[in-house]
Order: structure tokens, then sequence, then C-alpha cells
């Protein structure tokens, strides 16, 4: 068999080889998904009715790979994921890789109350972000996440006084949401300490409704509307401490505040008097001017790595709900008011544990390289429901991360989760919801250059 004439070659310095064309396939595939999550990202997912109240169901906030450990993420510093919840652990981020992480979900939900109960199924899109390193020290992330969402349709039938035959049916419904953009930048000013901010514009709207309709057609019937639009703005800082104990050891103390601030909208009641003889109706506008704003909240958690195999940690978070005022329709000696009242919140205190073990991450062996996670949270109630505590949240979630791996890409992960949330108040309705997670965090060896000597 012919065999070549050995040469000198060159020698080439260099982790592998991208060509172009492959880079425009996979930048090309990027756009495409940012594009395809963009489109869709509007769309929440919630049959909740106390998703009436307030902002609505504040969304859980947390990517894929946190959602496993339950949301756990202020002290986080992984190179190879994107965690938006503390924008310092930016700096982190590996400086040949430009990462992309969608999320989605799909849940059921039993409603139980006075013994009655009803399922609900929901599926939505939750997030889509992206982060590189901008230059040494400095990582730079982008992208869209839910605040809140409001869906809901339900009614309720009452009689008319103790002997009255006459019935009076209200119907409640209401869809919306608030949702952000954003962008960020992490930078670490010496080694074991790094500072981050996200800058993100909020917009969305709510549409809510109460309709009432009477058995008897000779009485008359009340009907409100409430809706406001959002276009405003929304800063978060950070911060993130690490001490080494060793090689591999270390504890990361992360710290998060956001700046409470009004949005900028000017919701609206329409109360419409229905004459049910004449169907003549009488329509009274009210509005409440920069009737909604953002609480101020601070978060500080921290994380323990131990021999790059097992993390766990916890986080505390305090919502500053107490503060903020929100528009409240009333009537007070017969006559109507629309206006912002600070009895509508409460504080909210969260509190979340959770850990991560993985064999070892560098193996060749695929088993070794899945990543197990769990996680619990407590949080009490954000809202005051007639003078009482609206409803607290427990839950607890498990999940994996698993390496994908392809003939030029052994570094993206699909991160699988399930949790289960309860939402319950006393003498009020239970919620109690079983989700599942789905993440794929695309990582992408994207600047590399090839040196020849």
């Amino acid at each position: 068999m012919f065999q070549p004439a050995p040469q000198n070659k060159p020698k080439i310095v260099g982790v592998c080889r991208v060509s172009r064309s492959k880079d425009m396939k996979k930048s090309l595939t990027t756009v495409v998904l940012l594009a395809i999550s963009l489109a869709v990202a509007a769309q929440g997912g919630t049959n909740s009715p106390y998703s009436q109240y307030g902002f609505g169901s504040l969304a859980d906030q947390s990517t894929g790979y946190s959602r496993g450990m339950n949301g756990l993420a202020l002290g986080s510093r992984d190179s190879k994921q994107i965690n938006f919840l503390n924008p310092a652990s930016y700096s982190s981020i590996d400086s040949l890789t430009f990462i992309f992480d969608v999320g989605m979900s799909g849940q059921l939900t039993n409603f139980e109350e006075n013994g009655k109960k009803i399922n609900a199924k929901n599926a939505a899109f939750e997030y889509a972000v992206g982060a590189f390193r901008l230059f040494k020290n400095v990582g730079v992330s982008f992208g869209i996440l839910p605040y809140s969402n409001v869906g809901y349709s339900f009614s309720s039938t009452n009689k008319v006084g103790d002997v009255n035959s006459t019935t009076y049916t209200n119907t409640y419904s209401g869809s919306g949401g608030l949702r952000q953009v954003y962008f960020g930048m992490g930078w670490q000013l010496f080694k074991g300490f790094s500072i981050g901010a996200n800058g993100s514009y909020l917009w969305g709207e709510y549409d809510r409704s109460i309709v009432n309709s009477y058995s008897d057609t000779y009485v008359n019937t009340i009907s409100k509307y409430y809706t406001a639009s959002v276009s405003s703005y929304k800063v978060d800082a950070g911060a993130q401490i690490t001490i080494p104990f060793s090689k591999k050891s270390n504890l990361t103390m992360g710290f998060t505040y956001s700046l409470g601030n009004k949005l900028g909208a000017d919701p609206k009641c329409l109360v419409v008097s229905t004459n049910s003889q004449t169907s003549v109706a009488d329509t009274a506008t009210y509005t409440v001017k920069d009737g909604l704003q953002l609480p101020v909240v601070m978060s500080g958690g921290m994380m323990l790595n131990l021999n790059g195999k097992l993390r766990v940690g916890a986080d505390y978070q305090l919502q500053k709900w107490a503060d903020v005022s929100y528009p409240v329709y009333s009537v007070v000696n017969g006559a109507p008011l629309y206006n912002a009242s600070k009895n509508y919140f409460k504080d909210r205190h969260k509190v979340t544990i959770g850990g991560e073990y993985c064999k070892n991450a560098m193996s060749t062996r695929f088993f070794d390289r899945i990543k197990f996670r769990a996680g619990a949270s407590y949080a009490t109630p954000y809202l005051l429901l007639n003078g009482k505590d609206g409803p607290k949240e427990i839950s607890v979630s498990a999940g994996f991360g698993i390496p994908l791996v392809n003939a030029w890409n052994n570094r993206s992960t699909l991160n699988i989760s399930g949790q289960w949330v309860r939402n319950d108040a006393t003498s009020m309705l239970r919620e109690n919801t079983f989700r599942i997670n789905l993440g794929i965090t695309f990582n992408e060896r994207w600047f590399m250059k090839w040196k020849v000597d």
C-alpha cells in the first residue's frame, strides 16, 4: 500500500478547530431559537384564582439549572450556567464560550375549596437568556423573563337575603401579566470578589372583570372592569464573595438588592351600572395616577462547594411589599372610591435550601457526569385579603442535569426537574401544583483561535 512520505508539520496549539460554516450554522441556530423565544415568551400559564390580586401570581424567576434546587442561586458561580438572579456571577463565565439557555414548563394544578375539587392543566414558555465573556474578568448576560402571570375564570352564585328566592351571580375573569427584558454585566474587581447589575425593561398589562347578573330580570346589575398597562424599568444589583478552603473547595456568599420604583402606570376601574328594564348602561371611570409600584427586594445566600462534587447552600429573600400601595375600589358612606391603599400587601419572606451532586464532571463516563439536584422553599404571604393573610407557599423540587454530547460539543446540558408547590390560606382556596421544568443550556466554544509556531 502506498504510504506518503513523512513531512514536517507546523505545531498547532488549540483545543479544537471549528470551521466558519459550522460557526455560521451555530450562530443561525441561536438567532432562530432567540426569535422563537421572544415570540412566545409573552404566553404565561396559570389558572390560579389568587392571580386576581395585586400583580398576579409572582413568577418563579430561575433557570432550569437552579429549578432543580428549587431556585437556589445567590451563591452560585458556575462558568457553564447562567445565573441571572445574581448578576455578579456573570464574571465567572468561561472566556471561550457563548451560553444560551431556554426553558419551559408544564403543570397540573388541583384546586380545593369547601370539599370541592377541580384540576387544571397549563404550559408556559418560561425564559430565554444568553451570556458570554466580554473581556477579562467581565461577563455580560441578556434575556427575557416573566415577572407575574394573571389568568383565571370562575363564578359564584348566592341568594339575595335569607328568604328571597332571587339569586345573583358574580363571574370573575382575568388575563395578562408582566414581562421583562434585561441586560446585565458582572465584573470581578479582584480575585474572590465580584459585583454586577441587571437593567430591565418591564412591560405588560392586566385585564380583570367582575360581571354581575341576577336571576330576577327586574334588578339592576353592576359590573367592574380593572385595567392597567405597564411600561417601565427595573434595576437589580448583586455581589459575590468567594472564600477558598482548598484548590477545589470554597464558600461563596451572594447578596442582591432591587430598587423599588414607581411604574408610571395609571390603573383604571370602570363601573358599569345597567338598567335591566331599559338595557341602558351608565359607566363611571376612575383612575389612580401612577398607582403601581415595585417593592424593594433584599436577598442574601451562600453556597458551599466541596471538591467540585457536592454543592449545598441556602438563600433568604425579603420583598418589602408592605411599603407598596395598590389601587382598591370601595364604597364609603354610599360614595364610590378608587384610590391607593397600603393595607393590601405585607412583606414577603422566602427561605430556600438545596444542593447538587456530581460524581465527576470531567469524567469520560456519561453517568459520572450527571448532576443530581434537590431543594425546598417556604414563602410567607404577600397579600392581605379582607384583612387576613393571603396564601403562603411551600415547595420542593428534584431534578437532573444531563450532559448533551455530539461530534463538536460536549458542554451543553439538558436540565429536567419536577416540582411540587402548595399555596393555601386559612379558610380559603387550596392549590396543589405538580410542575415539570425543562431547560436546555447550549454551551458552545465560539472564540477559539489557531496558534502556529
